[in-house]
């Protein structure tokens, strides 16, 4: 079931892929329980990027209150600490007047901070971090590989996802600034949390997925996407843009692709990335898989 009786407050988490129905189902579900969402995704809390991010719209928005929806700007710094905290105190808010709160995205990273915590690991020196992405720059993922099997590799051979930039240059940056591994700040034990947790994943098989992908693409782009990303252009060095779909319309204005060539290249970027969601979500135990269809069944009676 989506939800059970429960003695504690309860967060209902839903995740999937990129497109595979979480905004639809959450407002559902916020609806349906009277409640409020955060959101656990790593874009849409930039104020700045709209279309490309697939936010919520204006109306949808209106529906309930949302948390890191529209909280900061791209010149912000936003990393898995400030998330933890502004969606547990959000959380708290939430608790004070209803028994459930719904949260809902696709950065695994982010589900998992808001489940089971963080590790303490410290904070590393900008210099490095410059040194560090001038590494990456310059000599891409072979480079970082080449880095982290000189100074650290143990975590090099635990990695299961070797082409996982954030998490070398992490590696790197903690390693240089601490001298540690960054495997030694990892206490391995799940923060317990003042609320039940229920986890539900939304399936789709994957032509279909692809499809409603291509077609989400071809959406924004009629929405004015390319439009979004001319106006973002200036500040395409941050963080925040290296993302799919502002990236691949940044190459066509530096002139690198045509514009259906850029339109074919996020279509697939973002099928890549999907897999990449899924990889990563499947590894979790907790989480009930099951089609949209099922989870809106169990909405409505």
């Amino acid at each position: 079931m989506l939800f059970e009786p429960s003695h504690l407050p309860v967060a209902i988490v839903i995740v999937g892929p990129t497109a595979s129905g979480k905004t639809s189902l959450s407002l559902l579900a916020a609806r349906h329980f009277h409640t409020s969402i955060i959101s656990a995704d790593s874009r849409q809390c930039y104020r700045e990027m709209n279309i490309g991010v697939a936010r919520p719209s204006e109306a949808e928005l209106s529906e309930c209150r949302h948390y890191f929806i529209n909280s900061h700007s791209i010149h912000e710094k936003v990393d898995t600490v400030v998330f933890e905290q502004e969606a547990l105190a959000a959380a708290e808010t939430i608790f004070n007047e209803n028994k459930v709160v719904i949260v809902t995205g696709g950065t695994g990273l982010y589900v998992k901070v808001f489940c089971e915590g963080i590790d303490d690991i410290p904070l590393t020196d900008p210099a490095v971090k410059d040194i560090v992405e001038q590494a990456w720059k310059q000599g891409g993922i072979a480079r970082l590989q080449e880095w982290l099997n000189e100074i650290d590799p143990a975590f090099l051979m635990q990695m299961k996802e070797k082409g996982n930039r954030a998490r070398m240059m992490r590696a790197i940056e903690v390693r240089l600034s601490s001298g540690k591994s960054i495997l030694e700040f990892r206490e391995g034990a799940k923060k317990k949390r003042p609320f039940a947790i229920k986890k539900v994943g939304i399936h789709w098989p994957r032509e279909q997925l692809y499809q409603r992908i291509n077609n989400r693409v071809e959406d924004m782009m009629g929405s004015g996407l390319l439009k979004e990303a001319e106006t973002l252009y200036p500040f395409r060095h941050l963080k925040a843009l290296q993302t799919v779909g502002y990236q691949e319309l940044f190459d066509y204005l530096d002139s690198k692709y045509s514009l259906d060539e850029a339109v074919e290249k996020i279509k697939q970027h973002t099928r890549n990335f999907a897999k990449r969601q899924m990889t990563w979500f499947r590894k979790d135990p907790d989480i009930t898989w099951a089609s949209y269809d099922h989870w809106l069944k169990e909405l409505r009676t």
